[in-house]
């Protein structure tokens, strides 16, 4: 259990500094801004604070907006475009900042009315798509236990997003990765994946959804460790 607390302490001090930084960006981003430009001042933001290095490819911060909002693309070929804001948008940052190769992964969508970043906006679409992103993540905290297999988790996540509506916009389907030492030791939360997640330290969970037929992507990913008592925890 030793390991497992000082490698919590450890992504925990990762994880504060990306969400530091999302929570900072939202007051940041006007009409004006690019996927490029959010990139590079997200990526400013975190090596002020220490997190000078990402354990995603060459990608510590992938920005996804507008007509992009809806694309499944990896770090690996992810090139920020220089769409800009404007007026209405949905703006999702995925930050992956690492410090001596412990890893932070994090991400949120920031809603875009009226030109400024908003947390009551007024279209449908947006408060339906943010809402059921935080539904989903209370719902899977109150469904997994150790025991549980990644790809039920898969499947549970699939299931729930089906039946409200919604498509699962990876291009695989999957929802989330344990945390590692290294990139391609990820195991993935995907069909046939039979080990549990018990086994893993910290594992993330980050359904990219759109409402059927919608036209934007909505994405929310926290990381999730199980406590002693076997209840799953937001790191």
């Amino acid at each position: 259990m030793l390991d497992l607390v000082s490698s919590i302490h450890a992504h925990q001090a990762a994880q504060v500094i990306a969400k530091n930084v999302l929570a900072e960006l939202a007051s940041t981003i006007t009409p004006g801004d690019t996927e490029a430009s959010i990139v590079q001042r997200a990526t400013q933001m975190m090596a002020r604070r220490g997190a000078n290095d990402t354990w995603y490819y060459n990608c510590p911060a992938l920005v996804l907006l507008g007509s992009r909002s809806c694309l499944s693309v990896s770090g690996r070929e992810y090139q920020p475009s220089s769409e800009v804001v404007g007026q209405l948008n949905l703006v999702t940052v995925d930050l992956s900042p690492s410090i001596d190769g412990v890893w932070g992964d994090c991400a949120r969508s920031f809603v875009v009315e009226n030109g400024r970043c908003t947390a009551s906006p007024s279209l449908l679409e947006f408060q339906e798509g943010i809402a059921f992103e935080q539904e989903l993540h209370a719902r899977m905290l109150a469904a997994v236990k150790p025991g549980m297999r990644f790809m039920e988790l898969f499947e549970f996540a699939n299931a729930m997003i089906s039946a409200e509506g919604f498509e699962n916009l990876d291009f695989l389907g999957n929802v989330g990765h344990s945390i590692e030492s290294a990139r391609e030791h990820r195991r993935y939360i995907e069909k046939g994946n039979d080990a549990r997640l018990g086994e893993v330290g910290l594992f993330t969970f980050e359904p990219h959804i759109r409402k059927t037929g919608g036209a934007w992507g909505f994405k929310h990913e926290n990381i999730y460790y199980f406590d002693p008592d076997g209840q799953a925890v937001e790191l």
